[in-house]
């Protein structure tokens, strides 16, 4: 018994670093609410006009299309003849299964399984996943260092600790983007198909750093627009770091914490900018429920009885 568990705790370890990870970082956001006062974050929900909440998610619904239209550019030109509105339903159900499977499939199995039993390549569907993810890592990049200098500036007058966890959190990354980069060579010839996956990264940002300048706007705060596009980009570095389910805590957590510090915003305010967006993310990716079944039946056929899941 003792063995098998052993041997279980092992197999699952990363597993269970991610959802240690995530309740963490839920317990240190509860944490902050109660320092902040729930009446705070209240007060902050109510100041905001039911015309912003709808153009902000307005804002995300256009930003999944920019995402979908991403690997939809990167699929074409990878010779694969799919129609728009199928990438466009992969791409949602994805997201589905990122923000309600997170701990059994994770989006990109769902995509990859989607487009597989549509018949097509798997092997350029799976390169073109790992291009996409990249893309969207390098046009992150761009504008990372609008927080970037803020923010080591304002950790630089705090304690060495916070330096320390920054800086693992930079080198983190930059691993996932040359693991990646490793998978994408077969791009370099599609300069063109590079540049529109980019833009669409770029259009995604937009609309998104928008989002989150209309929701501060609304709740009577204001951070400078490329510092907020910095600090986002920062966000998303920081949650590639693999200790969560899906970003799950860290995300807020991590936005929260550099709204407040260095976009001199109050903890109230950028929780609740933190969670908002969390929340539209999730509500966009509602659509992907649809197609999902069918993609899970066809992904258990291939794997066939016993398997494991992988």
């Amino acid at each position: 018994m003792k063995t098998r568990l052993v041997d279980w705790l092992r197999k699952n370890r990363s597993l269970l670093l991610r959802v240690a990870g995530t309740v963490l970082a839920v317990v240190l956001i509860v944490v902050l609410v109660r320092e902040g006062g729930w009446d705070e974050v209240l007060g902050a929900l109510r100041q905001m006009s039911p015309a912003r909440l709808l153009i902000s998610l307005i804002l995300v619904l256009i930003s999944r299309f920019f995402v979908s239209l991403r690997w939809h550019i990167l699929l074409r030109s990878g010779n694969v003849n799919i129609p728009f509105s199928r990438s466009l339903a992969l791409t949602f159900t994805g997201l589905f299964a990122n923000n309600f499977l997170p701990t059994t499939i994770g989006g990109d199995v769902v995509r990859l399984a989607g487009a597989m039993q549509l018949g097509y390549d798997r092997a350029v569907c799976l390169a073109s996943i790992a291009a996409d993810r990249l893309m969207g890592a390098l046009g992150n990049a761009f504008t990372l260092f609008f927080g970037l200098i803020p923010t080591l500036h304002t950790l630089g007058n705090g304690t060495a600790v916070q330096s320390i966890a920054l800086s693992g959190w930079w080198s983190q990354a930059w691993r996932f983007v040359g693991r990646t980069f490793q998978t994408f060579v077969v791009w370099l010839s599609r300069p063109m198909a590079l540049l529109g996956a980019l833009a669409c990264t770029w259009g995604h940002m937009l609309c998104t750093v928008t989002t989150m300048y209309v929701l501060i706007e609304g709740l009577g705060g204001h951070v400078d627009f490329w510092l907020l596009a910095g600090l986002w980009s920062l966000t998303y570095f920081i949650t590639l770091v693999p200790i969560s389910i899906n970003g799950y805590g860290v995300q807020e957590l991590s936005l929260t914490f550099l709204l407040s510090s260095v976009g001199g915003l109050s903890t109230a305010v950028s929780l609740t900018v933190a969670v908002l967006i969390r929340a539209m993310y999730v509500g966009v990716s509602l659509g992907g429920a649809f197609f999902l079944p069918g993609i899970l039946a066809a992904m258990n056929e291939k794997r066939g009885p016993g398997e494991p899941e992988g």
